[in-house]
């Protein structure tokens, strides 16, 4: 292969057109420059097994089901339960078994540009999705796991098309007609939790910064209703929402 410039072989090897041998022929080229892309090569193929073989991992649950004959598999997952203020969000998702998601995980290890970005690559790829939402007044009526039951249930509900077979976040559907897994950490085990779970998060990130414009002295955008310190002095100082948790504490006493 003839001598190309440093420049043009980190070209060639970002769009992987090098074979082996040609590869194998760089490995002998002693510029530090071609020495160095090939070591960020290596690592950067590495890394792409290392997130493949993790999402193989994760789709064991959907490729049970696809093995069974069931099709359209819902994942479900909420976000909000602790916060004390706003509603809990659920989504539930339909996956297409030919979309690949290299590192999709619980939406809460994800920085807030990766989440939105699986986001919008989850919607734009999904058979299926839907959202239940059940508000602050709902929470304090029924306590904050049953007002979870009914998101959840709510969004598969919600979905247009009939689902096979259900895989939930820790939970389980009384109300729903539907064989299931209850996954403990199924965010972390379940490709299809891992998407609702980051629907989930995003939707209500979104409800969050939407009140934060109504209500910017609690810092909803960044606290997410979570009981800060920041959120617990604006409290103190301006007194509750009409969106605040009046069953939490500490808003209760």
């Amino acid at each position: 292969m003839p001598q190309k410039s440093v420049k043009e072989i980190k070209q060639w090897l970002a769009e992987n057109k090098l074979s082996d041998q040609e590869l194998q022929q760089l490995s002998e080229d002693n510029r530090k420059g071609v020495q160095l892309a090939i070591k960020q090569y290596y690592k950067k193929i590495e890394r792409e097994k290392q997130l493949h073989d993790q999402y193989n991992e994760m789709m064991s649950y959907e490729r049970k089901c696809y093995a069974q004959g069931k099709e359209l598999i819902v994942g479900i997952d909420e976000v909000g339960r602790g916060p004390l203020v706003g509603p809990v969000v659920a989504a539930a998702v339909i996956l297409d078994p030919a979309s690949y998601f290299p590192g999709i995980d619980d939406s809460k290890k994800m920085s807030r540009q990766k989440r939105e970005a699986f986001d919008q690559q989850i919607k734009d790829e999904a058979i299926a999705y839907s959202f239940g939402i059940i508000d602050n007044e709902m929470i304090d009526q029924v306590n904050i796991y049953q007002a979870t039951i009914k998101a959840m249930e709510q969004a598969v509900q919600t979905l247009p098309c009939q689902p096979d077979h259900l895989l939930i976040d820790a939970m389980t559907l009384p109300h729903l007609p539907y064989s299931f897994d209850s996954i403990i950490k199924g965010d972390q085990k379940s490709v299809s939790i891992a998407a609702a779970s980051i629907l989930a998060k995003v939707k209500r990130d979104q409800i969050m910064s939407d009140l934060h414009q109504e209500f910017p002295n609690y810092q909803f955008d960044s606290n997410q209703g979570y009981g800060t310190k920041a959120h617990l002095e604006a409290i103190e100082q301006y007194g509750i929402t009409p969106y605040h948790r009046k069953s939490f504490a500490p808003i209760k006493k």
